[in-house]
């Protein structure tokens, strides 16, 4: 248990930490808008990526060696983004998504075999431990700069927070590679074929299986409500990761400190808890989920609307309904998974469709927001982008909320 909190709050902080800090990142590199945006969208290109080779990976290796090596990757990843050559910077970008990639895929998987009568609560428990460590990396990052004497100290900071979590990884990865029997595992089996069998499970989430499967069920590709749910979780994680690289850059921008920018952003990335917490429980209770996807929608339009009508004067409040709305969104596009579904293979295999084409899709949006702010000068256009980018949320939700199953 130790251990997947410790991964979980390293899924996301080293991505988090990064926006506070872009504005000292792209003058000391010289960076164009569009080039620094990069920092973000290579992370994303390479979760997409990653996720299909990390059920091999699993299989190969077992789960916990893999995910002790991941850990390790993005210690490594870390550090070498703040080494002084600029093509370090985006190197260790890369590295960093790749080993955000397998612990995304193989997480799921583990928490399944090693708690199957608690796997809500512990999915519950992790899911909220990766949010919290979002939050913490955006809130501390300015504070850990002054500290440390500038932006490379508090970027490499976070090393430390997994190579802490890889130590806890490491007795595990070791006995499973001496195929020491698990107490959960079938009689004469060994750790090695339990964590392949855990890979295999986690492999649903990655399009791997989509391979593996592609004889059996139907064909996702050709289904339009499979991609109604894709395009739906890919938008709402380009909005998402657009905040990530952008908003307190919008924010600093219009004349406000550093650090408030940095606190107005964690507590939007805080409240995302109580979106990702209550919509999906709210959806699951209901045939039809239209409602909840105009709600969590228009929650988001409003909060963006603020962000280009007054940015600063109303920072907070747009913070909490684009927070609230973005933790709406994700739920829901996870809970169409398993909604608009027949069975569990299906499911397994929409996830891994979403997830590698979503991160890609995702990938787009801090890097054309960043070319359209260095074209024009101004944040206008770009945010404005961003209500483009609802209204086509509108149109996925109100198709993928309908009682319809693939």
């Amino acid at each position: 248990m130790l251990g997947i909190v410790l991964a979980s709050l390293n899924m996301r902080a080293a991505l988090a930490g990064v926006s506070p800090l872009m504005s000292e990142i792209s003058g000391h590199f010289h960076l164009s808008a569009a080039t620094s945006s990069l920092v973000t969208t290579i992370p994303l290109v390479f979760m997409g990526l990653g996720s299909i080779v990390a059920p091999r990976l699993a299989r190969r290796f077992g789960t916990e060696a893999v995910l002790c090596g991941a850990l390790l990757l993005l210690c490594g990843g870390i550090l070498l983004r703040v080494a002084p050559p600029v093509v370090a910077l985006f190197a260790g970008c890369a590295l960093v998504g790749t080993a955000i990639a397998l612990l995304n895929v193989l997480m799921p998987g583990l928490v399944k075999r090693d708690f199957p009568d608690r796997a809500a609560s512990m999915t519950a428990l992790y899911s909220t431990t990766l949010i919290l460590g979002a939050t913490g990396s955006a809130a501390l990052s300015v504070p850990l700069e002054n500290a440390l004497g500038g932006w490379r100290g508090s970027l490499a900071s976070w090393a430390l927070l997994a190579a802490v979590a890889a130590l806890v990884w490491l007795p595990q990865a070791v006995l499973t590679r001496r195929g020491a029997a698990r107490p959960d595992a079938p009689a004469g089996s060994s750790a090695g074929s339990s964590a392949a069998s855990a890979a295999a499970t986690a492999a649903g989430s990655a399009s791997a299986v989509n391979a593996v499967y592609a004889g059996e069920g139907p064909r996702l590709t050709r289904s339009p409500l499979a991609w109604q749910v894709t395009l739906m979780m890919g938008t709402q994680s380009l909005i998402a990761y657009v905040c990530i690289a952008w908003m307190p850059t919008i924010f600093t921008d219009h004349g406000m400190s550093k650090g408030g920018a940095g606190l107005v952003y964690a507590f939007y990335t805080l409240v995302q808890m109580a979106g990702s917490f209550f919509v999906p429980l709210l959806a699951g209770r209901m045939r039809d989920q239209r409602v909840p996807v105009v709600a969590v929608v228009a929650l988001m339009a409003a909060g963006v609307t603020g962000l280009l009508i007054a940015p600063v004067a109303g920072a907070w409040v747009w913070a909490t309904l684009m927070g609230v709305a973005q933790g709406g969104l994700l739920g829901l596009a996870l809970t169409f998974m398993v909604l608009r579904t027949r069975d569990a293979h299906t499911a397994s295999r929409l996830s891994g469709m979403a997830q590698t084409w979503g991160y890609l899709l995702a990938s787009v949006g801090p890097f054309a927001i960043g070319w359209v702010y260095g074209a024009t000068d101004s944040w206008t256009l770009p945010v404005s982008l961003l209500l483009v980018a609802c209204a086509a949320l509108l149109f996925l939700g109100l198709g993928a909320g309908r009682d319809r199953k693939i």
